[in-house]
This record gives structure tokens, sequence and C-alpha cells, in this order.
């Protein structure tokens, strides 16, 4: 036992907060040993003190003023758990402005304001932790800041929605519609009331705007990331995917090239052989080329209270660590360099196209003629008879530009006998 003390102060006190307090009570005795002091929650800070949330808190430890943490010099480090971006980034700001390390678990307060907390951090001698942002229990920020740091990293692909991945894991074992299945997930609680964020790709985007400015030591901003959602994707397609030895996952994908960084969020075929496609239901993974490591992949639960309090409370022992030995603030920014983002249109990659048109002869020449105008081949195609009068046809293309693939589309979109382009996806991972 030691009689030094790391007081914390917990900014929220939802469902991960609670994880959080349950970890620092339940493991205290082992925290002590690992960090060489007690840490323990001073104060907590919640909207409302007297409401009952089931767990054994001492009545002082309560608190609906920030400043009761913030202005507080017994208090070492704080916690935020509040989620949102405000008043989370206005109270994060208020603690690092007083030199109080920060340890986080939200993702959209470091997507577009990661670059204010950390030169906040660094001009008040204090740490920025975030581990806990991205795929919640699994560990990912440090090992690419730290254990990977080593390598140039080439590519970064990942899983990093649990809410999706269960929808299209749902829809690939039981051929199901996308509305069933997101009604299903938020029966289940998966998915929120408003799912936007989860099946529209913005959570997505958020957590590979953190993961590729790490990865590629630049700072990547929101507003950069392409994002496409998965509400297009049917059972048809589930289906055409399978045949073509495919599996649909909601990715994001992050890639460094000679003209710059590739940051983008949507649906892909994936080939089944891929380390990724076998990622199912909430489960996340993130899979990371690096020059000198080769190819790694990180595996686990990406949300939940205790996945993601684990994290939370891994960042606060090294946040303790670091004021112990007197050294807050060594684990700085890493966004060093300054990369351009390549727009979209820039991007290379295949395509899985449906398309349903009139059952005649030419119509398949016409496209593939539009197609070869614009510098884009087919490596498959699958036709099928619709009804007397149209036909579905599945193309599936070799590698492309974007913007080639796009105009092509248009051209293509003007075809009378092209009743509906049905679905567009990109392949990835070949």
């Amino acid at each position: 036992m030691t009689d030094k003390v790391i007081s914390v102060g917990l900014m929220g006190l939802g469902t991960v907060g609670r994880g959080v307090y349950r970890i620092l009570k339940d493991n205290s005795a082992g925290i002590e040993q690992k960090v060489g002091a007690r840490v323990e929650i001073k104060k907590i800070l919640v909207r409302e003190p007297a409401k009952n949330r089931g767990i054994d808190l001492r009545e002082d430890m309560l608190t609906a003023n920030v400043g009761d943490i913030v202005e507080n010099p017994e208090i070492d480090l704080v916690v935020e758990v509040m989620g949102g971006i405000n008043p989370a980034f206005e109270y994060s700001m208020m603690a690092l402005k007083k030199g109080k390390s920060l340890v986080t678990a939200n993702k959209d307060m470091i997507a577009l304001h990661g670059k204010e907390l950390f030169e906040a951090a660094d001009e008040n001698n204090a740490d920025v932790l975030f581990e806990a942002s991205v795929a919640g229990g699994i560990p990912i920020i440090r090992p690419l800041k730290e254990c990977l740091a080593a390598n140039r990293i080439r590519q970064v692909i990942g899983i990093i929605n649990g809410t999706t991945n269960y929808m299209l894991t749902r829809m690939t074992k039981e051929s199901l519609d996308f509305e069933q299945v997101l009604k299903e997930a938020q029966a289940l609680g998966y998915a929120e009331a408003d799912p936007s964020a989860d099946v529209e790709g913005y959570d997505a985007a958020r957590k590979l705007a953190i993961l590729s400015s790490i990865a590629f030591n630049t700072r990547v901003p929101l507003n950069k990331v392409f994002v496409e959602g998965i509400t297009g994707i049917t059972a048809e397609d589930i289906i055409y995917a399978n045949e073509l030895n495919y599996v649909i996952k909601l990715l994001g994908i992050a890639k460094e090239t000679d003209e710059g960084i590739e940051v983008r969020v949507h649906p892909a075929l994936l080939p089944k052989h891929h380390p990724l496609a076998s990622v199912n239901d909430v489960y996340n993974a993130i899979f990371i080329r690096g020059d000198a490591v080769g190819d790694v992949m990180f595996y686990g639960r990406g949300a939940g209270e205790m996945p993601t309090a684990s994290a939370v409370v891994a960042d606060v022992m090294n946040a303790a660590r670091n004021l112990l030995r007197n050294v807050p603030g060594i684990i700085s920014c890493t966004c060093f360099e300054e990369k351009p983002v390549k727009p979209m249109g820039s991007t290379s990659t295949k395509y899985y196209v449906r398309l349903n048109v009139a059952d005649k002869p030419g119509v398949l020449a016409g496209i593939a003629l539009i197609f070869g105008n614009n510098e884009v081949s087919l490596s498959s195609v699958i036709q099928r008879h619709t009804s007397g009068h149209s036909a579905e046809i599945v193309l599936v293309t070799h590698e492309v530009l974007e913007r080639n693939f796009q105009e092509a589309l248009k051209s293509i979109r003007k075809l009378s006998a092209v009743y509906e382009i049905t679905s567009v996806i990109r392949t990835e991972g070949d």
C-alpha cells in the first residue's frame, strides 16, 4: 500500500461513466500496484445530483457545478465521458487550462476539436488521452502512437461501427432487408431511435479521421472524409456478393499514396478470404499494414459499458503514472506533417454495379462501350431475366479512377434501355 493518491474528477455518469466508476472501485488494489498510487474519484459532475443511479456513492461526490472539478486543486486529472460537443469541449478546455490532464472517450470532440485540445495541453503541460474514442475496448490509439511508431503506415482499414456490422451480418445470414434489420437493431438497443449517425456512416467517419491523423502523422479534418452509408444495401446485393465470393461490410479506409492521403467510409465488397470478412455482429476490427511490421489486425468489442470503460481506465492509469513521474504532457500530438487529402475523384477502386435494363439485343454492348470510352474495363458480368421485358445485369469492374467511373454512369443513365442503376458498391481488399 502507498500513501500517494491521484484524485480524479469524473464528468458524466452515464453508461460509460458507471463502468469507469466500477472498474476503479472493484479493481482498486491491482490498479494501485500497477500505477504506484491509489487512483480515486473525488468528484463526479452530473446534471441531477439527487437522481438514483443504481450505484453506491457518497453523497458529497456528486455535483452539478463544473467548477467543483476544474477549480479544485486536489483533482489531478479529469475524465470526460459526457459525450457530444458542448458542454464537453468547453469543460475539457477549462480543465486543460488549469493544467489538469484529460482522459476522454469522446470521438466527436476529438475529431472536431482535437487541435485545440492538444494545443491547450501543450501550453499547460498536461496529457490528452483518448483511447476509448475509437473502437471501444480495442487498444488501437496507443499501438499506433507507440508500438507501431517505427513503421510507415501504408493503410488502415477497419470495421469501426458495431451497429452497421450487426445489421449487415443479419442481412447476410438471414437474407433480410435493411428496414427489417434496422428495427431489430433498435429493439436490441444497438441502434438509436435516430440511427443516421450509424447507418449514414458519420460515426465511422469521425473515428477514421482520428485513426488516419495518427497513422499518417497529419491532421485529417472530418470534412475531408468521404462518407456513404449502408441505407442503399439490399438483400439482393448480399446474394450477388456471395455468388461473387464477397461479403459486404461498411469500411473505414485510409491509405497513404504518393499523391496524398485517401480517407473514405462506404460499404464495400470484401473478398471472403480477407481477415475483416469474418468479423461479424457487433464486433469491430482494424487492419493495419506497415512497411516493417507487415499486416496486423486488432479485434474485439467496439462499444458497451465495460469495454469502453476498460480503455478509459487504462488511459487514467497512464496519465496517473506520468503525474507521479512529473512528466505530464509527454504524450503529445503526433500530427507534425501537413499532407494533402486526395479528392474522392482521384481515388481508384473496383466497382460492383447492378442495373435493370430492357431485355433486348445490344443493351449490354452499349453499356460496355460507354464504360470503355471512359477507361473502365469489366472483369465479370452476370445477366438474369427478371420479367418478360426487363433483365438484371450485374457488372464488376477492374480498378478505375472514381471520376472516370462516375462520368460513365452519367452517360449510362441517359440510355433509354437502362431503366435503373439499382446499386453501386465499391470493392476493396482484393
